[in-house]
């Protein structure tokens, strides 16, 4: 039975069925796996019904942050020509500043872009905090304040 994920075999709480020497020599002693009784597998199921009520908290946590965001229009300032046109780009670094400054915490990588804006405008940008919640904010790229 696994204690931990391990890559390519199962998740923590599988029971897999694995050589002796490759159990032996590296489940057992890695503190990955245990040999399985009834005992572990009611420990396993408590475990995972615990993990399971974490995660449905965790899920609604997030859905009621991409209800906000999606609610937010933030503006992001960049330096322009006259046509509108920006001398450098705004990209993922930039929307998660200026969500941090409005009060929210994401990560870049949850920022998804189909390129780097490269033109002052309303942007639409997808924010996929979960693999299953997602949102869309507006994203006004404005000119700096000295342009």
């Amino acid at each position: 039975m696994l204690i931990q994920n391990v890559e390519h075999l199962g998740k923590s709480g599988d029971i897999v069925e694995v050589k002796p020497g490759f159990a032996n020599n590296f489940l057992l002693p890695e503190g990955l796996a245990i040999v399985s009784n009834e005992h572990h597998k009611r420990m396993i199921e408590k475990h995972k019904a615990k993990l399971l009520e974490i995660e449905k908290k965790r899920l609604a946590t997030l859905r009621g942050l991409a209800d906000q965001i999606g609610k937010q229009s933030i503006n992001v300032e960049a330096n322009a020509n006259e046509d509108g046109h920006l001398y450098g780009s705004v990209g993922a670094t930039e929307i998660v500043a200026a969500l941090k400054a409005n009060g929210f915490t994401v990560s870049s990588d949850q920022i998804k872009l189909d390129g780097v804006l490269k033109e002052l405008g309303l942007y639409t940008v997808k924010v996929l905090l979960h693999a299953d919640i997602a949102t869309e904010l507006k994203v006004w790229v404005v000119p700096a304040a000295g342009n």
